[in-house]
């Protein structure tokens, strides 16, 4: 490497607990032959994070070996690199850093490799990308982005829709396309997801850290399996209270992403798929629309309020804010947090004291300033009866979230979702590590492709606490007051002037 500094970085990582519990049981698992391993796996992992950190854009096993060759003479002996053998030093070769390679990635797949990272391989990668973020970042930040990006196998599709290929594990998916008018096109390779730190609501800003990655298949729903990560990170410890996501990961079963990230306490921001907005049903004479009870009387125009558009003027935003403030006055008002069970309450809007309902005599009391129920229901509902109702989780499972949809606290929010997208920039940048290319890591199957994306997450977060911290020494030196400083006085006498004139007297 080009810098001490940074070698030491790198094995800081591999020395963290969690990593280096995960490399020995990985140890634990590799074939023992005659003649001791020269290449171990944590020279090896060393070596597949060097040669990103160096600039190589290419993650390939003989970036891997050139970057060991190129440490100090002292840091190739202590890693191994330099083994001392019976005709004297010998440097590690090609083959030995293949053949330990081919045997790590054996002992993290699958008996039967079904195109989903094994759970040691899941475990190491998690530890990885964990043990990059300083202490003092870990618990900076509890609201965190996720979203999915493709990443192209090297192997070439099969001809025929389930012929063979060189990459078994690999399939066919969807991604943006870059055509004009093109909204997306077919890859053949796997989905990363990322969970990407953002700050919190009304908070300092944060550097936008990876905390996890997962690759998988095509043919794996990437959104189930990433929640799976994501609620391991809590159980693990990761503080997790504001979900970001787009909706691709909102328009699915509420099983597979939001009821089991509400169980961890984690509170959704999210958009709602086209077919998810609007009214959708009743309970208890309340209407469900945007994930929220509803007061029946509500106007319908209000209901079908969409999301502002994209280039909306100050006035436009202005009249949207003022439709979505006026429809949170028809809401059913939350009482209580949910409860272990996923269950909560919600009182009548008009008991609140936020609208003016004839079937409620007290709260024609309020101003005019308030909106009144028009035309109430000839035979009230159980909402209109009753003062508050017990909500289970299965009524807006898909759609319930933090802030209202789609208000202007919600888009404020959900504006922090861009964080995640910029992290995959980052790792497609052709200036960087661009794994956008196809032969960016010319190793196929789930196995090398998750532990060589693993490595890159480290980079760039290395990258990324460097600028942070440059950026918060630029702020500090702006911040700091300029201490003016004294202006010295030249001071010459008659006699000087005197002596410099050409024509003094004697």
């Amino acid at each position: 490497m080009s810098d001490q500094v940074d070698l030491a970085r790198l094995e800081a990582v591999l020395d963290e607990p969690e990593v280096s519990s995960a490399i020995l049981a990985l140890e634990s698992r590799l074939p023992v032959g005659v003649r001791p391993r020269q290449c171990s796996a944590r020279t090896l992992l060393l070596g597949m994070c060097a040669c990103l950190a160096d600039g190589h854009m290419s993650a390939h096993l003989t970036a891997v070996h050139a970057a060991l060759r190129h440490l100090e003479k002292d840091d190739q002996v202590r890693l191994g690199v330099l083994a001392s053998w019976r005709s004297g030093l010998h440097r590690l070769s090609y083959r030995q850093v293949e053949y330990t390679a081919s045997l790590i990635f054996r002992a993290l797949a699958k008996e039967r490799p079904d195109g989903a990272p094994s759970t040691d391989l899941q475990w190491l990668c998690d530890a990885l990308v964990e043990g990059s973020i300083p202490k003092r970042f870990a618990g900076a930040s509890s609201s965190y982005a996720i979203d999915w990006t493709d990443v192209a196998s090297f192997s070439r599709p099969p001809g025929e829709p389930e012929g063979p290929s060189a990459d078994p594990e690999a399939s066919w998916g969807h991604r943006r396309g870059n055509g004009p008018g093109q909204r997306d096109e077919l890859f053949f390779g796997y989905y990363a997801s990322l969970q990407t730190m953002v700050n919190n609501e009304n908070s300092d800003a944060v550097p936008e850290l990876v905390r996890r990655i997962r690759v998988s298949s095509c043919r794996h729903d990437p959104v189930p399996s990433f929640v799976e990560v994501v609620t391991n990170a809590a159980t693990a410890g990761v503080v997790v209270h504001d979900v970001l996501a787009d909706s691709g990961y909102a328009y699915k079963i509420p099983g597979h992403f939001a009821l089991p990230l509400r169980r961890i306490g984690a509170r959704l921001v999210i958009d709602l798929h086209p077919a998810d907005r609007g009214m959708k049903g009743t309970f208890a004479g309340a209407i469900c629309a945007n994930g929220n009870l509803y007061c029946p009387g509500t106007p319908k125009a209000l209901l079908d309020l969409g999301p502002l558009p994209r280039g909306a003027s100050k006035d436009e935003t202005a009249a949207h804010d003022d439709k979505a403030a006026e429809l949170s006055r028809y809401k059913l008002g939350r009482l209580t947090s949910h409860d272990q069970d996923g269950y909560h309450r919600v009182g009548c809007p008009a008991v609140m004291g936020k609208l003016r309902c004839p079937l409620r005599p007290d709260s024609l009391r309020l101003s005019h300033e308030h909106p009144e129920v028009l035309s109430p229901p000839e035979h009230p509902p159980t909402c209109c009866t009753k003062k508050s109702l017990t909500v289970p989780p299965q009524v807006n499972a898909k759609t319930a979230q933090k802030h209202d949809y789609p208000s202007a606290a919600w888009r404020s929010s959900y504006g922090r979702r861009s964080a995640v997208e910029r992290s995959n920039s980052r790792l497609k940048d052709p200036a960087g590590i661009n794994v956008d290319v196809r032969g960016w890591c010319k190793l196929m199957g789930v196995t090398p492709l998750g532990l060589f994306l693993a490595c890159s997450c480290v980079v760039v977060n290395f990258g990324l606490i460097d600028a942070f911290e440059r950026h918060e020494i630029a702020e500090a030196r702006r911040s700091t007051p300029l201490v003016p400083r004294p202006r010295p006085r030249r001071r010459r006498t008659l006699a000087d002037l005197i002596a410099a004139s050409a024509n003094a007297p004697p």
